[in-house]
């Protein structure tokens, strides 16, 4: 056999069969997915926790005077009361005569990048708003973040009347009790904000009104 016969480019490498290379990236994609699924259920409790937790401090910015709540949730048009929160929830604040403060209820809507997410605290007996708190907003910052940045804004849902339908005016327009200011600039996301309301007390406000005649409660002075 000549030289030129047996001479073997150095430079010239095998190349890995087709089954070698399918069988390492199994095996890094099995690897990477035992990874990923580790760290969700590391964190998912750490994150539920995180998210409780700031409901529970929600609950008592939206409803002043309150010490401790109870959760109820919404079976075949009624509430009852449970030991956690579910899809369709609210939250009976007590101060500490056990009296009521009122009901803080969450509600989501689309605004005009995503969803935003608010809990607001209502007084069922006045049938007004007494408190309000962005939850989740990822809008123009600068424009659709004064949702809850701009104090002019959030001070309309102190006192805010629901009866009749809350109603957006122009800024520096409002005169009745149910009407809210809307942010100059950030029309779109004001108008969220109200759509949210009204249709969150049109699914709340009955239930609210059967349970507390089913259960009266001394209310907050």
């Amino acid at each position: 056999m000549s030289e030129q016969q047996t001479h073997i480019d150095p430079e010239q490498e095998v190349e890995p069969s087709s089954f070698k290379l399918i069988g390492t990236l199994s095996f890094a994609g099995f690897v990477s997915g035992l990874i990923l699924v580790s760290v969700y259920l590391f964190t998912k409790p750490i994150i539920e926790q995180n998210k409780a937790d700031a409901m529970r401090e929600a609950i008592f910015t939206v409803l002043p005077g309150t010490t401790t709540f109870k959760t109820l949730v919404l079976e075949n048009g009624e509430l009852t009361e449970a030991d956690k929160a579910g899809e369709e929830s609210v939250f009976l604040g007590l101060n500490d005569q056990n009296a009521m403060t009122g009901f803080a209820i969450s509600g989501k809507e689309s605004g005009f990048q995503d969803i935003i997410g608010v809990l607001y605290g209502y007084d069922a007996v006045n049938r007004r708003i007494i408190g309000y708190q962005v939850l989740d907003c990822k809008e123009t910052p600068g424009l659709g973040d004064k949702i809850f940045k701009n104090t002019a804004f959030v001070a309309n849902f102190t006192a805010l009347a629901v009866e009749p339908e809350i109603v957006l005016v122009k800024n520096g327009a409002k005169q009745q009790p149910n009407e809210v200011d809307a942010i100059t600039g950030a029309t779109i996301s004001s108008k969220t904000v109200v759509k949210l309301l009204n249709r969150s007390m049109e699914k709340w406000k009955a239930p609210i009104d059967r349970y507390l005649t089913a259960n009266p409660s001394p209310v907050n002075p």
